[in-house]
């Protein structure tokens, strides 16, 4: 009867185990982190290029940093949260 019990509760253990390690191996949601992470590095790419334009004396530089400011203002303020 203990045996029994043991090897019940073994066979329990190991397929639950086996699960888990198959839910944390897959890949799944891995293309949102990635897309993710690609709008991160576009958004800082981005900052950084407004900062160094700010960073010139002349007019056009500081014209298009505003622009590109003003557009990407637009766009979040263009996006409808339901």
């Amino acid at each position: 009867m203990l045996a029994k019990l043991a090897a019940y509760i073994q066979t329990k253990f190991l397929r639950r185990s086996r699960g888990i390690v198959a839910a944390l191996e897959g890949e799944r949601g891995q293309g949102t982190v990635e897309y993710v992470g690609l709008i991160l590095l576009v958004s800082l790419l981005m900052i950084g290029m407004v900062a160094a334009m700010k960073g010139f004396n002349g007019k056009q530089g500081t014209e298009l940093a505003d622009l590109i400011v003003h557009k990407i203002t637009e766009a979040v303020n263009a996006i409808a949260f339901k």
